[in-house]
């Protein structure tokens, strides 16, 4: 496993003035951890402040919102960004979950300060506190449209709410534990959710129906993915014909990252298992790189590569530290992570 180079999250704020200083360190599995600083002494002239590190570790190219750091004795490097742009009045505590609508002009998010809130993108405005769940809420994201927005909460209830006026207009119920995860299959017409019951469940927003349970397994379900699949995979046949209240679910794979450290694949329309991947630990989140490669995280932070086409084993397991992979986003030619630490 590679080393891992890291400087504490808010470093960008503690290098803003003189003499500011920010902690670093450098991990290495079965070594000890390599402890050290970096310090602004000042600013050049063309007003990029000057930075140096302690002993062991070496400033590479600064910016006025980059800092390169390398540790030679592991032979590692890293890249790190200040953040564009920082919102700290939207919640009181941790951000559990958030989304940005398709335009770009609006963020959703929940926080374990009890809260949803919809919000400017721009900068950070509240424009309107979604209130109806009872208990926490895990889960918001935004329909295609921008205009609408999903949550589930441990209340059970899986909720639809409009952006523009706060109003809840369809609720759904029929799990019976907390729901963890949701997605939106196509333009909105169905979308699915899954949770702590150890179901995945797909729902009609037209009728406010539940229009059948995907998967039991036995086991809470942490997270879900919805993508087209590779056309040479056999995704089964459906036991009966699918209700005409179904949109888009012919084609497409759902992915199940379940707590008993399986990942699996099913069918959307067939309701029929793909295939059945065990990892080391729980799974808690996945996505789709492409119709035939998909990622899924687990709580002892590996991130596995997988082929749809043939799980037997990963492509690769990528392992940066062991704080669990809390979720996963496809960006550009790669992915970001998000983990506990």
């Amino acid at each position: 496993m590679a080393a891992t180079l890291r400087i504490q999250s808010d470093w960008s704020r503690a290098l803003s003035r003189d003499e500011g200083e920010a902690w670093l360190s450098c991990r290495s599995p079965g070594k000890p951890t390599l402890y050290g600083s970096v310090t602004r002494r000042g600013l050049h002239s063309d007003g990029v402040p000057d930075i140096a590190a302690s002993e062991g570790f070496v400033v590479g190219e600064v910016t006025k919102k980059s800092i390169l750091i390398s540790c030679p004795h592991e032979n590692v490097s890293t890249k790190f960004l200040a953040p564009y742009t920082s919102f700290c009045r939207i919640h009181q505590k941790s951000i559990t979950c958030l989304d940005i609508s398709s335009g770009g002009g609006l963020g959703v998010s929940t926080s374990t300060d009890g809260t949803m809130k919809i919000w400017q993108a721009a900068n950070g405005e509240i424009r309107r506190l979604l209130e109806g769940h009872v208990y926490d809420v895990n889960c918001c994201r935004f329909f295609p449209s921008g205009l609408v927005v999903l949550s589930g909460g441990m209340d059970a209830q899986l909720k639809i709410w409009s952006a523009e006026d706060a109003s809840c207009v369809v609720t759904f119920k029929g799990h019976k534990g907390g729901i963890l995860d949701t997605a939106i299959v196509d333009r909105g017409r169905n979308v699915l959710s899954c949770s702590r019951d150890g179901t995945a469940r797909l729902w009609d927003c037209g009728k406010s129906a539940c229009l059948g349970v995907l998967a039991d397994c036995g086991s809470p379900v942490n997270g879900i993915a919805v993508g087209t699949a590779d056309s040479s995979l056999n995704l089964g046949t459906p036991e009966k014909p699918p209700s005409e209240r179904e949109v888009g679910t012919e084609g497409k794979i759902l992915l199940l990252a379940r707590e008993d450290k399986k990942l699996q694949g099913v069918g959307l329309q067939s309701r029929q298992p793909v295939f059945l991947f065990i990892g080391s630990d729980a799974f808690n989140c996945c996505t789709f790189l492409s119709s035939t490669y998909i990622l899924a995280g687990t709580q002892d932070g590996n991130i596995y590569q997988l082929d749809v086409r043939n799980t037997t084993a990963p492509i690769q397991v990528i392992h940066r530290s062991g704080a669990p992979v809390l979720s996963l986003l496809p960006y550009r030619d790669g992915f970001i992570a998000s983990q506990g630490n």
